[in-house]
């Protein structure tokens, strides 16, 4: 497993997301992930499953210490007072003292930023959120975080995937350094059925979906957040560091990007 310093904080590169899971689903499929080795576990208020998410962890066995935990508050709670709220809610509902990672999910231009900010900090500040970060930024907010806040933000999360490119974005997080986290890395599916993806995984003698993912971990400082409702996939997709993509291959994925962005939420801040 690769692990991502960032801040001297350690990250495993490889994560299991579960936007979209739910019910017993989410809580088989989180547990079914942690036992196959995930360590990184991603959600969000807004997905409707942190009650389901928690339970799978603890369903797994794994102490609480050893999973690196993710979630996020939604944009209609960014004011300070309900930052905090919305963190205690989390937590009540993973079953969990603390939260590894608290996200902005969405930016939201009615609430300035400083303040959604600074409720971050007192969280951090009292041990309830280890750390901060965001999603969903692109590099002139991104930027403007990081000069507002007085501690490190460790992640920005966003839409990456072969067919939209994030060049300057990956670029900003390597310098600061700051994690950039890969939710659809695979594209919904499309990276899957991709002629050029297939012929590069038929090459390796692996599946598409381990190359595409392959292709963005070999990215310092990418992450990825893979989801699926499929153990075979989910174990399979976990198998992507024993092999490497050469420059040809590398060079052909990107040459996939054609400003394909699959979710948008009309923040009205402009993408790069």
């Amino acid at each position: 497993m690769k692990v991502l310093d960032i801040h001297g904080v350690k990250v495993p590169a490889l994560g299991f997301g579960t936007w979209r899971l739910k019910g017993r689903t989410c809580r088989d499929m989180v547990r079914q992930a942690i036992e196959i080795g995930y360590r990184h576990i991603d959600t969000a208020s807004i997905y409707d499953n942190e009650e389901d998410v928690g339970k799978g962890i603890a369903d797994s066995g794994v102490p609480r210490d050893d999973i690196f935990l993710v979630t996020k508050v939604w944009r209609d709670q960014l004011a300070a007072d309900s930052v905090s709220r919305a963190a205690a809610e989390s937590r009540e509902r993973l079953g969990t003292d603390y939260i590894d990672l608290f996200l902005i999910h969405w930016p939201n231009r009615a609430v300035p930023l400083a303040e959604t900010l600074r409720g971050l900090r007192h969280l951090m500040e009292d041990g309830r959120v280890r750390h901060i970060g965001v999603s969903n930024f692109p590099v002139a907010l991104l930027r403007e975080a990081t000069e507002v806040l007085a501690a490190p933000i460790l992640a920005n999360q966003v839409e990456y995937h072969p067919y939209l490119s994030q060049k300057r974005l990956v670029a900003y997080c390597r310098q600061a350094p700051i994690m950039l986290t890969a939710y659809c890395p695979l594209a919904e599916g499309k990276a899957v059925r991709d002629p050029v993806i297939k012929k590069i995984a038929a090459k390796h003698g692996r599946s598409p979906a381990q190359v595409a993912l392959r292709w963005l971990l070999e990215q310092d400082p990418v992450a990825a957040i893979p989801m699926t409702a499929n153990p075979d996939h989910c174990r399979a997709n976990f198998e992507v560091f024993d092999f490497d993509l050469d420059v040809e291959d590398r060079a052909a994925i990107a040459s996939l990007a054609c400003n394909r962005r699959l979710i948008d939420m009309g923040t009205g801040y402009a993408w790069d």
